[in-house]
């Protein structure tokens, strides 16, 4: 009885986030190096699916600022990141509109935010998407920012691929 009231107070303090499905997903420059500057864990939560990045090395091969950050198509980094495809699109909307509206690409994401000293830590929460979604994808961030609109230039004008990290199937 003891034992089982013992138990009982453990597992009346987990929290729900504890049993949330999660992927750790490992980050690598798509350059000839292809240098591993960390990974980014993807946990699902009420509000979507959280990217927790912890990613360093950055600068110089992309500067400090706003990056494009997307889930591409396919499973692959080579050829500098063109071998991922396009943005996960599954409804064939053939549309970049950001992370907020149900209009577009699946794949698209918050931008993040690489610090002065290469560093990438903030999370993103990615409304539109859950673990599931993203599993046997990969994940890019550009060298350009993301306005989240085909104009002035396609795809947010994220431009070159340049971190990779291929998800996992689980």
């Amino acid at each position: 009885m003891k034992n089982g009231l013992k138990l009982l107070a453990i597992l009346s303090t987990t929290t729900v986030s504890s049993f949330a499905a999660s992927v750790e997903i490992p980050m690598y420059l798509t350059n000839e190096a292809h240098s591993s500057v960390g990974s980014i864990t993807a946990t699902d939560s009420k509000y979507g699916l959280m990217f927790i990045p912890k990613l360093m090395g950055l600068v110089p091969d992309l500067g400090a600022g706003v990056h494009g950050f997307h889930v591409h198509e396919k499973a692959s980094c080579a050829d500098m990141g063109m071998a991922a495809g396009g943005h996960l699109d599954p409804k064939k909307t053939k549309t970049h509109l950001g992370p907020y509206n149900p209009n577009g690409h699946l794949g698209d994401l918050p931008a993040v935010y690489i610090a002065a000293d290469g560093t990438l830590s903030l999370p993103v929460v990615a409304p539109r998407l859950k673990v599931k979604d993203i599993l046997g994808h990969s994940l890019m961030i550009h060298n350009g920012g993301d306005n989240y609109s085909d104009e002035p230039k396609l795809l947010g004008g994220g431009g070159p691929r340049m971190v990779c990290g291929v998800i996992p199937t689980k």
